[in-house]
């Protein structure tokens, strides 16, 4: 058997975990995720009374500005979203979902998963360099302070606070260099959306697709991102099982 295909396809992925010195993470929907620490709340789009598919493309592929920090008053960037769609949404709608958007975010950075906290404090302990390389606007990162897993990374990076987003490889060279390591001896997991898994791969770093999240709410992406990583997880907790545990 093709000795490649065997690593790729057979050797356990905390045998390569082993192999790095630093592990690069997303944040939203790899370790925690509004969806998860409160499924059963409003989400923003349903304040607003915008259909979420809709509200989601505004997010993800026409708001630039918020992701890179031009627009840091909270209020201000949910108002451009929402009038971008629909300009007759009114102040007081606009004001609530800025709200309860911040407490949504604040939940999730604060409410972190059980298996999150376990993974990154084993990693911790075996020796890893930790990284946290997020898209994320002021909403979003308002809270990281408060997480209880804050402590664990040596480098944390918010495309707001330095005005690239991925997968522009500017944002991956900040987190190389505040690291100090090679991209070859970095690993980069992620949900793969706003393509940083292919922006990971250009940077030299190997890339890691984790399922576990996206599945529960858009599992027809999956397939789609699959193509630009080098492995697929679906749990965090598979970073750091041994041999003799699968």
């Amino acid at each position: 058997m093709d000795a490649i295909f065997y690593y790729m396809y057979f050797t356990p992925i905390s045998t390569l975990i082993c192999q790095k010195k630093a592990i690069v993470f997303d944040l939203f929907h790899t370790l925690t995720a509004p969806e998860i620490t409160a499924p059963s709340g409003l989400t923003t789009s349903q304040i607003l009374g915008i259909e979420m598919e809709i509200w989601n493309r505004q997010l993800t592929e026409r708001s630039i500005g918020r992701l890179k920090g031009v627009e840091k008053d909270p209020y201000l960037i949910i108002e451009k979203l929402a009038r971008a769609i629909n300009p007759n949404i009114s102040n007081e709608l606009i004001i609530q979902a800025t709200e309860h958007r911040l407490k949504r975010f604040d939940n999730a950075l604060t409410l972190i998963p059980k298996e999150t906290c376990n993974v990154l404090r084993a990693l911790k302990e075996s020796g890893k360099k930790l990284a946290l390389l997020s898209n994320a606007d002021v909403i979003e990162s308002k809270s990281w302070n408060k997480s209880p897993i804050a402590h664990f990374f040596d480098s944390v990076i918010f495309s707001c606070d330095v005005g690239f987003v991925k997968p522009e490889s500017e944002i991956f060279e900040i987190c190389l260099h505040q690291l100090c390591e090679r991209p070859q001896d970095c690993a980069f997991v992620g949900d793969g959306g706003s393509n940083e898994l292919s922006g990971a791969k250009a940077s030299g770093m190997t890339s890691i697709l984790i399922t576990g999240i996206i599945e529960k709410i858009w599992p027809h992406k999956i397939e789609k991102f699959k193509p630009d990583a080098d492995f697929v997880i679906r749990d965090l907790a598979e970073l750091i099982q041994t041999e003799t545990n699968h």
